[in-house]
């Protein structure tokens, strides 16, 4: 059952990767540039429409034998506070023990007899259920999809067995040492607010959730006008509407006692916080500065940015004779054993950093050239860097769509977030506007002389200390 049915894993530093493929390179200059937009006018056009109780309806039809349904929903670690923190989680998990009318093993035999996925995550601001399955079973999928959003099974017995699955997945996740830094970077990054919270939640709030507890998140939470119906692949958008309207046109869009969930702002400190462990043999390391919610403009030339410093690890080849000035540095004198750059979003702020894996004895030397290069970008960058990074980050923005998975998850993350979907053909558009002096600028904007957030793991006793590290965000040049 484990083909069928699974939990899909966080999202928090995800890389892009671009493969190219050999036959590209027999093409002229000018006829690929032709190939490529017209693939992007070529790219389906994605139709959003809205139930009468506020739900959205949104989805691209590519005409495949297969698609990807899924719910996404306002929903995560931001809008819990520390004494229910977790509960989206566990309910996340809930989704797999069955329904009021399927039973966990009658909902397992249902989505393995169609050949199908259920899959689940959660974020600090979004919640998302979907389903991969072939397209003549949209509306089975989406009538399973809405049972199980509407109708989870709440009983006591139920929740004891997610709550034992739970604290073991807890004990695991302690042994990822990127997640468990980049939770430690949002605890002190956002100190004191909702953003500083696990997605997780303490195990004791993890230990003691009642029925009624989650019976309360559910109805504050889960409201017509806070989800996204999103599909992609081999569905026809009338069709998804009326499936949407005859499945989900019950679910409320009112709030108990007028309290609708909103988010409070969360205020961004520079600090530092380190969690020492000799005992293990590498140090996880990330460090960041306060970068611009979803909705900024600012997002174009900061993935620019990223792109220019990209990312590494050690079982690459090419050596010094990488393109990206850290990578180089990193690979001609064996400074990490990985590093990647990252700008992590929210509805208004974000994360805009580093993460990387080395020595204990090396720490100094990669913050040293990351920081370096970062107050490279904000005074010298150059057009040629700049050209190749548009090319770089182009090609990641339509490879990372390869799929209907990644194309529905795509359209519901942007619906929620922007109340629309950007199409490809537009931050095109947004990456060729940005010039070498606004590259420049928008980067000082965020990065010169700011105070940065720094996170640290394992053996991390020669972490500088912070009014070193702070030092060096600005430059003195006479």
């Amino acid at each position: 059952m484990a083909t069928s049915v699974y939990r899909a894993g966080s999202a928090a530093g995800k890389a892009f990767f671009c493969a190219r493929s050999p036959a590209l390179f027999c093409l002229k200059r000018n006829r690929s540039a032709v190939s490529y937009a017209q693939s992007l006018g070529n790219i389906p056009e994605t139709q959003i429409s809205a139930l009468d109780n506020g739900l959205r309806v949104a989805s691209e039809e590519s005409g495949q034998p297969t698609c990807t349904v899924g719910v996404w929903i306002s929903a995560g670690s931001r809008y819990e506070n520390e004494k229910n923190n977790g509960a989206g989680y566990f309910l996340e998990h809930l989704a797999f023990k069955g329904t009021k009318k399927r039973p966990q093993t009658a909902l397992e035999q249902e989505v393995e007899s169609i050949g199908a996925h259920l899959s689940t995550y959660t974020t600090r601001e979004q919640t998302a259920i979907y389903i991969k399955a072939q397209s003549k079973d949209l509306p089975k999928a989406v009538e399973i999809l809405a049972d199980v959003v509407q109708n989870k099974s709440l009983e006591d017995s139920q929740i004891e067995k997610t709550r034992e699955l739970v604290l073991r997945e807890i004990q695991e996740l302690d042994s990822n040492l990127q997640e468990v830094t980049f939770d430690y970077l949002h605890a002190t990054a956002y100190q004191g607010t909702p953003l500083g919270l696990t997605v997780v939640g303490p195990t004791e709030n993890l230990k003691k959730f009642t029925r009624a507890d989650l019976l309360e998140y559910v109805n504050l939470h889960y409201k017509a006008p806070r989800m996204v119906l999103a599909a992609a692949g081999g569905v026809n958008h009338k069709e998804l509407c009326d499936l949407a309207q005859r499945h989900f046109g019950g679910l409320s869009s009112e709030y108990e006692d007028g309290v609708i969930p909103v988010l409070s702002p969360c205020r961004f400190t520079g600090s530092a916080l380190s969690a020492r462990n000799d005992d293990l043999p590498l140090a996880h390391v990330a460090i960041a500065v306060e970068g611009p919610g979803w909705n900024s403009t600012d997002n174009v030339a900061l993935a620019l940015a990223n792109t220019i410093i990209s990312n590494y690890d050690a079982t690459y080849g090419g050596g010094k004779n990488l393109s990206s000035n850290v990578a180089r540095t990193s690979a001609e004198y064996n400074l990490c054993q990985s590093f990647q750059a990252f700008n992590i979003r929210y509805s208004d702020t974000g994360l805009f950093g580093v993460h990387f894996v080395t020595d204990k004895h090396k720490i100094e030397d990669v913050l040293h050239v990351a920081q370096g290069e970062w107050m490279r970008l904000c005074t010298s960058v150059t057009d040629g860097e700049l050209a190749q990074a548009k090319k770089n980050l182009k090609n990641a923005l339509v490879a990372q769509l390869d799929g209907t998975t990644p194309v529905c998850e795509d359209i519901g993350r942007q619906v929620l977030a922007y109340g629309q979907r950007i199409s490809l053909e537009e931050w095109n558009s947004r990456i060729d506007a940005v010039n070498t002096k606004a590259l420049r600028d928008i980067c000082s904007k965020y990065l010169y002389d700011r105070c940065p957030a720094v996170a640290s793991v394992g053996p991390v006793e020669q972490v500088p200390d912070y009014n070193r590290i702070r030092s060096a965000m600005y430059w003195l040049r006479f």
